[in-house]
């Protein structure tokens, strides 16, 4: 039981001034009707019949307001607080959706994709003009110079001269367009030529200028690129898989609040290997629309603790080796990722309870 305390002052006949733990209060009246009020704002009326142990007692809490300012307060405030539990609800809402959309994205990066270049189109196309002859924006420039003729303005003020000498200024800032024009197009047709030819260094030069897989960054990964020719592509993957994928799901109850609980590990795990698996086709399918290569060989790597040493190591937990042929003909937009590696030369140690382990043997 609680400590309570109370104490009553006579402060004139009839009136009684009351102190407790929850406030100061005054009651006015006798033994057949009482009004007490509370500094917390509560009011008490008791009715009763002396002597018979009858009364009737009515409480309440805040005090009615009769002007329309007031009476306007209360409407706001009531108003402020629906807005509130509004906005904490959407906040609610979002960070569900965001969740949920993040999942998505974790087994569908496979769906996306670079738009596939050919360099033998790029390797043939024509100049984008001769040399030795004007290009596409010193022709425009020169059309505007020699069909210049002054308007009334420009004659009352004299400002021909200063017309003229802006175009003809436009007619060098355009031959120098042209120039960097023509020398995009000899770099890119020399890029291509390179290409088709089997350059390495090239093909590393493209890469690196195009970064197709920027994108992946966003989620940690890190990518290392080897070739021993030109038909077969290595490339080093670096998972970072557990600070991608979450270890804990939400999801949003009834009362408008989030709820977040720890994500099975069967679940977790079929995750984390989608992801994995999702990455590798990715990686493969912008590749092998960049460059013209035959296979692709993808070395996934993870970080896992040590027991012996107490610090993390890197550990190889997949190795897959993609045909280009039997890759394309593949419908990416309904493939399990995971085993989608059935059709390819591939190491993998895998258990729904365990997770990833760690592989003693590499494709090659």
């Amino acid at each position: 039981m609680g400590f309570s305390f109370r104490k009553s002052i006579k402060i004139a006949p009839g009136v009684k001034m009351n102190v407790g733990k929850r406030g100061v209060g005054v009651s006015v009246g006798g033994k057949g009707l009482r009004y007490s009020v509370n500094t917390s704002g509560r009011r008490t009326t008791t009715v009763g019949v002396p002597g018979s142990g009858i009364s009737y007692s009515s409480t309440s809490n805040s005090r009615s307001y009769k002007t329309s300012a007031y009476q306007k307060r209360k409407e706001l405030e009531n108003r402020e607080k629906e807005i509130q539990k509004l906005q904490e609800l959407e906040r609610a809402k979002l960070e569900v959706e965001v969740y949920e959309n993040k999942l998505e994205r974790l087994r569908s990066i496979h769906h996306e994709c670079d738009h596939y270049v050919n360099w033998i189109e790029i390797s043939q196309r024509q100049a984008p003009f001769n040399l030795g002859e004007s290009g596409p924006n010193e022709r425009q420039a020169l059309n505007m110079l020699t069909g210049y003729k002054p308007n009334v303005l420009q004659k009352l003020f004299k400002q021909e001269d200063k017309k003229r000498i802006e175009l003809e200024n436009d007619v060098y800032k355009a031959r120098e367009k042209d120039g960097e024009l023509f020398e995009e197009w000899q770099s890119t047709k020399r890029a291509a030529d390179q290409i088709l030819n089997g350059d390495i260094e090239t093909y590393l030069q493209v890469i690196e200028e195009f970064d197709p897989l920027g994108d992946l960054v966003e989620f940690g990964s890190g990518f290392e690129f080897g070739l021993n020719d030109s038909r077969t592509l290595y490339v080093e993957f670096e998972v970072n898989g557990k600070n991608v994928v979450p270890n804990e799901s939400k999801s949003l109850l009834k009362s408008g609040k989030v709820s977040q609980k720890a994500m099975p590990k069967s679940a977790y795990f079929d995750l984390y290997q989608d992801y994995v698996c999702s990455c590798a086709i990715r990686i493969a399918r912008d590749l092998f629309a960049l460059l013209p290569l035959q296979n692709i060989c993808i070395n996934a790597y993870d970080e896992e603790l040590d027991s012996t040493t107490g610090h993390n190591k890197k550990i190889a937990i997949l190795s897959v080796k993609y045909d280009q042929a039997p890759f394309e003909a593949l419908n990416f937009n309904h493939i399990d990722p995971s085993d989608a590696l059935a059709n390819f030369s591939h190491h993998m140690k895998f258990k729904k309870t365990k997770g990833f382990e760690e592989i003693s043997q590499f494709v090659n």
